[in-house]
């Protein structure tokens, strides 16, 4: 790998490479609690009951460490140089889930889609993270090769990526094609760019508040 000496991911890196979202707050969790409080004080235990039912029917799915395999698309990087997914499995594993396997595959079409193959085919891995080849160059083909796999996609996540990614790089936004999808085999994969500051963004904002229920409706028994 390390003889290739192109930087495929480049057109990922110059679109967020002015990102800055570690600052971002979530101030989302005080409104829902004060309103959770206020409802259980006025109904009772109709409302305890009403709602405690809904968010059982909703979440109760819900996997709390889910097993996750980390791909780097990159010609130019290696395992050993890949900030990108330190980031991914710093944060995934603080969050409490277990990165079972970090690889590192080149810009090719057909490396990509056997990486994802293997990976969706194992029982240990509920969910596959990939960064890098989400742009619009020639060699850019990580969402091609992925997006074969999808039995669901799942638009609403890159619609959340670009929109949140607007507010930092206005209308570059439009190159950037992160995507998200379910396998045939039930496997949750999300797509991101390969910079730094993208990674960070949309695994803080999207994949850790989501990839456990994801996981869990997608790995769901009839």
């Amino acid at each position: 790998m390390s003889d290739h000496t192109e930087h495929s991911d480049e057109g990922d890196e110059h679109d967020h490479g002015e990102d800055d979202h570690n600052g971002h707050e979530h101030g989302e969790h005080d409104h829902h609690n004060g309103q959770d409080d206020h409802s259980h004080e006025h109904h009772g235990n109709h409302s305890h009951d009403h709602h405690g039912n809904h968010s059982h029917d909703h979440h109760h799915h819900d996997v709390s460490d889910v097993g996750i395999a980390v791909v780097t698309v990159s010609s130019s990087r290696s395992l050993d140089d890949d900030p990108a997914g330190d980031i991914l499995a710093t944060e995934l594993e603080a969050a409490g889930h277990t990165v079972v396997t970090r690889e590192l595959v080149r810009d090719s079409f057909d490396g990509i889609q056997s990486a994802i193959g293997n990976l969706s085919n194992r029982g240990d891995v509920g969910a596959i993270v990939t960064t890098g080849g989400t742009g619009v160059t020639p060699d850019d083909v990580t969402i091609e090769a992925v997006s074969d796999f999808f039995e669901k996609e799942l638009p609403g996540f890159g619609e959340l990526f670009r929109s949140l990614s607007r507010e930092e790089i206005g209308t570059r936004v439009v190159g950037t094609r992160a995507t998200a999808g379910v396998t045939t085999d039930g496997t949750v994969v999300f797509s991101l760019p390969g910079s730094e500051n993208a990674v960070q963004l949309g695994v803080e904002e999207i994949i850790l508040p989501e990839v456990g229920h994801l996981v869990g409706l997608a790995g769901r028994e009839e």
